[in-house]
């Protein structure tokens, strides 16, 4: 494995129901509204979204989400990354007794400058940095559906 690849694999437990779930996954241009280090989203067309990210490292990522699937009914989602990240994010919102199960893969090569040359080294504190980042998703979006009133 190159040492500039990383393999995510998240779940997110939410109290919402998953088609609820799976729509404010999906509206990418609401995630700055609730995920902190989504800090900007910019429209590029009807299937993709260009995406600055920041956690607590002093780097943002740039990274074009493109659309490949987005079933409503499976609660599948996929889409292709490119820029700072190359790759493709996968998820699925399963339905649950009492709320939802995301599942959330990520397969992506490092490709800004910085993280290709600090990888070798670096490479668990990056792993660390995704892992706040995703966790701080988790809280954000079950706050925003509390508040949204998705139960």
């Amino acid at each position: 494995m190159r040492v500039n690849a990383y393999h995510f694999r998240d779940t997110w437990l939410l109290s919402s129901p998953a088609r609820t779930v799976f729509d404010a996954v999906t509206d990418v241009a609401g995630y700055p509204r609730w995920w902190p280090d989504v800090r900007e989203v910019t429209r590029v067309d009807d299937n993709t979204a260009q995406l600055v990210c920041r956690a607590v490292l002093p780097y943002a990522l740039v990274i074009r989400m493109r659309r490949a699937e987005e079933d409503r009914d499976t609660g599948r989602m996929r889409v292709h990354l490119t820029g700072d990240l190359e790759g493709s994010l996968a998820a699925t919102a399963l339905q649950l007794p009492g709320g939802t199960r995301l599942e959330i893969t990520q397969r992506v090569i490092a490709t800004k400058p910085l993280l290709r040359t600090l990888s070798p080294l670096a490479r668990p504190v990056f792993r660390a940095n995704h892992a706040l980042m995703m966790r701080r998703g988790r809280r954000g979006l079950e706050s925003h559906l509390s508040a949204a009133g998705a139960r």
